[in-house]
């Protein structure tokens, strides 16, 4: 028979079930990761979905810029710490006569340009502070100058120890381009400095030192070294 109630009808059908609530999606990976070599899953090369080589990577750059941060410098005022203070780093000091004053002193002028050698001599034994005499630098000087013609390529490392000793600019260019191009000016120079120092060349390294304990006083131009 047909059937005359359909409410009853769809009431006596089973209702669907409900639904389940959606799952929240999975948060990205904090590190990037390498894509897996064709033929293979990811999980046999990632663990949790983390690139192990790029957390050490990340944690050993992380330290690296720990180290690299400089310490904080305190000046030790009001707050009482005792801070490291900033120190200021010296300038080199300019030469006492120029290049090109060679007559400033015209005995070693004269010295220089008859016999560059004992000039050179007197320069790398006051240089090396007695450690070789003016005879055995002053033969060296010779003998490159024979053999090669261009003394400059012994001399001029001699200039570039006296500028670090005293602290001295390099002017007007490069120590090797100063003696290569005016060696004679550039010995004079150096002589002059040395002279200008308080040292007296001619008597040598220990001469000056044997002076100096006679006087008792520093050996001359130490102080002034320092302070340029």
């Amino acid at each position: 028979m047909y059937n005359h109630h359909p409410q009853e009808q769809e009431m006596d059908s089973p209702s669907p079930a409900p639904s389940a609530p959606p799952e929240p999606p999975t948060p990205p990976s904090p590190f990037r990761q390498r894509p897996p070599h064709s033929g293979q899953l990811a999980s046999d090369y990632f663990a949790d979905g983390i690139d192990p080589y790029m957390e050490l990577y990340e944690l050993k750059k992380a330290r690296e810029d720990l180290e690299e941060e400089p310490a904080p410098i305190s000046s030790g005022g009001n707050g009482g710490g005792a801070g490291l203070s900033a120190k200021p780093s010296p300038s080199p000091a300019p030469w006492s006569t120029g290049l090109c004053n060679c007559c400033d002193d015209f005995s070693s002028c004269c010295l220089t340009c008859w016999c560059p050698c004992i000039t050179f001599g007197r320069i790398a034994e006051m240089v090396d502070r007695g450690s070789t005499s003016c005879g055995v630098s002053g033969a060296m000087y010779a003998l490159v100058m024979c053999v090669t013609g261009c003394p400059c390529l012994y001399s001029c490392f001699y200039r570039s120890k006296l500028r670090g000793q005293y602290f001295l600019r390099e002017r007007p260019c490069t120590d090797c381009c100063v003696h290569c191009c005016c060696e004679e000016c550039a010995l004079c120079q150096e002589y002059r400095e040395l002279k200008s120092l308080g040292f007296d060349p001619s008597i040598g390294w220990h001469g000056n030192m044997e002076r100096q304990r006679r006087l008792g006083a520093a050996p001359p131009g130490v102080e002034k070294g320092m302070k340029r």
